[in-house]
């Protein structure tokens, strides 16, 4: 197949799945090896990103999915009448901080970081989308482990998790040297 015609089929593909197509699936469907198959998709990506148009090709991991152009998010908005989501708590901002930098976490790791319940808002951060189950932990009560989702990567504007930005580790208080002096 030609490569205008591979693009159009990765096109079709992308659009019509609506979520994130790894790399492999694409390349599996296309009877393409790995590498040639990511360089259509990211050539592909490339031309619509470039073009500034209503639609863009976005890399998540190694997937890729076609999105709407923030430039044009409200518009959208308003004609399917979606109303946007109300930003993250604080509470919300800290467990997905933790999620993100330690995945796959239980809730009883989260809940000792931050030294209280977590339950409402592992669900509410899981009702975003934003975080997901990611199995088990092989330990008595079969804890649920917990990651995060291509959408929150999407959401963040990143194509991966190594993106993300360092922790600079907790620096300890300098003690101060007082001397006790008598009088």
């Amino acid at each position: 197949m030609e490569i205008k015609k591979l693009q159009g089929a990765i096109e079709a593909i992308l659009f019509a799945s609506g979520d994130p197509v790894s790399v492999d699936r694409i390349a599996e469907v296309l009877d393409l090896d790995r590498p040639t198959a990511l360089k259509l998709l990211q050539s592909l990506m490339d031309e619509y990103n470039q073009r500034g148009g209503g639609i863009e090709i976005v890399r998540l991991d190694d997937q890729f999915q076609m999105c709407t152009n923030p430039e044009y998010g409200e518009n959208v908005r308003r004609v399917l009448d979606i109303r946007r989501n109300t930003p993250l708590s604080q509470a919300g901002m800290e467990v997905l901080a933790i999620v993100a930098y330690n995945q796959p976490v239980t809730k009883a790791f989260v809940e000792q970081i931050r030294g209280v319940d977590c339950s409402g808002v592992l669900s509410s951060l899981s009702a975003k989308g934003l975080i997901e189950e990611r199995g088990r932990l092989e330990l008595p009560g079969r804890p649920l482990l917990y990651g995060t989702t291509a959408n929150f990567l999407r959401c963040l504007n990143i194509s991966s998790l190594s993106e993300l930005p360092a922790v600079e580790p907790k620096q300890e208080p300098e003690e101060e040297n007082h001397e006790i002096t008598q009088e």
